[in-house]
C-alpha cells in the first residue's frame, strides 16, 4: 500500500497569518495589562485621597502613585492603538509608570508603617474612646476644653477641640510626647472615623503593593511590545503582488523591465489559419 503524499506547505496569505496572529495576541496582552493597571491606579487615587481627607492631622495618604500610574496606563492604551509613533508613545508611558511603580514603593512603606506604628485600633473597636464636639459648627480651632484622663495610679487634664476623638488609654499623663500613638484626631464626625481612616491606610498599602507589581509587569510587557517589527503588521504577499504584476497593462509590463512608459509593446506572434493571409505590412 502506497503511503499518502506528503501536505504541500502553506505559502502565499496562509503564510502571513502567523505573524499577524502573534502581534494581535500581543497587542491583546499588552492591552489587558495596561487596562488593569489604570483600574488598580483609580482605586490607589480614590482610597488615598479617602485617607488622606478623613482626618485632620493624619494626611498620609499614599494617593500620588495612583495618579503617575493613571496617566501611564493611559498613555500606553493610546500607544497600543496607534501605528505611527505607536514606539514613542510606550516609551513615554513606561517612563511615566517607572516613576509611579518608585511612587508606589515608597507610598506603601509609608501608609503600611503608620498604620501598623501610629494608630492603636484596640481602643476604638472596644469603644474606649471618646468623641468631643462643641455643637457650633465645624470651627474645632476655637472652641476647646479639658477632659479628664484616668490612668491607673493618677488623672491629668487634657486640652481637645471641637469634633475630635480622643482615647485617654493612649495618652501618657506624665510626658504625652512619650505616646507614639496617636490618642486624638481632629475634624471628624466620630470616632467611627478614625476606623474608617484605619482601614483605608491598609487597604491604600495593599493597592500600593498590587501597584508596584502591576506597573512592572506591564512595563515589562509594554517594552517587549514596542520592539515587535513592522513587518508583523498584516499586509500584501508576495503572490498578491505577482498576480498584480501579470495582469497589468502592457505599457506597465514593460516599464517593469527596464523600458520607457512610451516604448511599443514586446512583440508577440501571430498564428493564421491554412490559406490565410497575413494583413499587409504597416511601418
Amino acid at each position: 500500500m502506497m503511503a499518502p503524499p506528503p501536505a504541500p506547505a502553506v505559502s502565499g496569505p496562509l503564510a502571513v497569518l502567523d505573524p499577524a496572529g502573534q502581534f494581535a495576541k500581543r497587542k491583546k496582552t499588552s492591552l489587558w495589562f495596561t487596562v488593569s493597571l489604570l483600574v488598580v491606579s483609580v482605586f490607589i487615587l480614590t482610597i488615598g485621597l479617602a485617607a488622606t481627607t478623613r482626618t485632620e492631622n493624619v494626611t498620609v495618604g499614599g494617593y500620588y502613585p495612583g495618579i503617575v500610574l493613571g496617566f501611564g496606563s493611559f498613555l500606553g492604551i493610546v500607544g497600543i492603538h496607534l501605528v505611527e509613533n505607536r514606539r514613542q508613545m510606550l516609551v513615554a508611558s513606561i517612563v511615566f509608570i517607572s516613576f509611579g511603580v518608585v511612587a508606589a514603593f515608597c507610598c506603601a512603606i509609608v501608609d503600611g508603617v503608620f498604620a501598623a506604628q501610629h494608630i492603636e485600633p484596640r481602643p476604638l473597636y472596644n469603644k474606649r474612646c471618646q468623641f468631643y464636639s462643641s455643637g457650633i459648627g465645624f470651627l474645632y480651632d476655637a472652641y476647646q476644653t479639658e477632659v479628664t484622663c484616668y490612668t491607673l495610679n493618677s488623672k491629668c487634664q487634657l486640652k481637645v477641640k471641637s469634633n475630635t476623638c480622643y482615647c485617654c488609654d493612649l495618652y501618657n499623663c506624665e510626658n504625652s510626647e512619650q505616646s507614639s500613638s496617636y490618642y486624638e484626631f481632629l475634624g471628624v464626625n466620630s470616632c467611627q472615623d478614625v476606623v474608617h481612616l484605619y482601614r483605608l491606610l491598609w487597604s491604600s498599602t495593599v493597592l500600593n503593593i498590587i501597584g508596584l507589581f502591576l506597573g512592572i509587569i506591564t512595563a515589562a510587557i509594554l517594552g517587549a511590545f514596542k520592539d515587535v517589527p513592522a513587518s508583523n503588521f498584516p499586509g500584501t504577499s508576495s503572490t498578491d503582488i505577482s498576480l498584480s504584476e501579470e495582469t497589468q497593462p502592457p505599457s506597465q509590463s514593460s516599464s517593469s523591465y527596464g523600458l520607457p512608459p512610451n516604448a511599443p509593446a514586446l512583440y508577440t506572434p501571430t498564428y493564421f489559419l491554412p490559406g490565410e493571409k497575413p494583413p499587409p505590412y504597416a511601418p
